[in-house]
């Protein structure tokens, strides 16, 4: 039986999450605190069957979580295993959503606890594999992030990995982050390679794109 107004899912959803607030102590008194997410059925049931609208309702609980605490809490003090767990049922109910993986990569991603930050850059690194064509932005900036905000070299090596390695849609630019990461490393060796490979592999196309790899295989190529 339909709803018999369109609000009414919103409505339902929003009081829902109020009495959460309202009822449930640890929440309360423990502005950390974050339950772990609901199946993808029950959400999209309190939705009123619409996995879109469920996704944003998630969103915007976690932003008023995060209100609530507003004063008292910073997020590296969040259960971050728990925050992963919404921000990937969000992305699973809408798979074209870009909120979740930019609050993982921009928000949540740029707190100072490296343990925490590489919950968030490791759920986009695991998003970006369902759906490269659509997601490499967000791998970019967190495989920038873990390089020069996290300096884990090797963790920001594996996320370029991926890029160099992915779909058309990923531009040269994006593939050659392996290399440069690989140069200011000082293995210049390991960065040679790898835009000589993006060069002779043929997954890249575009002309300005192949004479910027060009470029940057000679600018290498000359510090021997």
């Amino acid at each position: 039986m339909k709803l018999a107004h369109p609000l009414l899912p919103v409505l339902a959803a929003l009081l829902l999450q109020l009495a959460w607030h309202a009822l449930t102590p640890a929440a309360a008194e423990r502005p950390t605190y974050l339950p772990p997410p609901p199946a993808p059925s029950l959400a999209t049931l309190a939705a009123g069957g619409d996995e879109v609208l469920a996704a944003r309702l998630i969103m915007l609980g976690v932003q008023a979580h995060d209100d609530q605490a507003a004063g008292r809490l910073a997020f590296a003090q969040l259960d971050y295993t728990a925050l992963r767990g919404w921000l990937a049922l969000a992305l699973a109910l809408d798979p074209r959503a870009q909120a979740p993986l930019f609050a993982a990569s921009e928000v949540y991603g740029a707190v100072t606890d490296r343990a925490r930050a590489a919950v968030m850059l490791d759920f986009v690194a695991t998003a970006y594999v369902a759906d490269p064509a659509n997601r490499w932005p967000w791998l970019a900036h967190a495989a920038l992030a873990a390089e020069h905000r996290m300096h884990d070299h090797a963790r920001a090596r594996a996320y370029a990995r991926l890029l160099r390695d992915g779909p058309a849609q990923v531009p040269a630019w994006a593939r050659e982050l392996d290399a440069l990461f690989a140069a200011n490393a000082g293995e210049l060796d390991d960065a040679r390679s790898i835009l000589g490979g993006l060069l002779r592999g043929g997954s890249v196309t575009d002309p300005n794109e192949l004479r910027f790899l060009e470029t940057k295989l000679r600018s290498l190529e000359s510090a021997r």
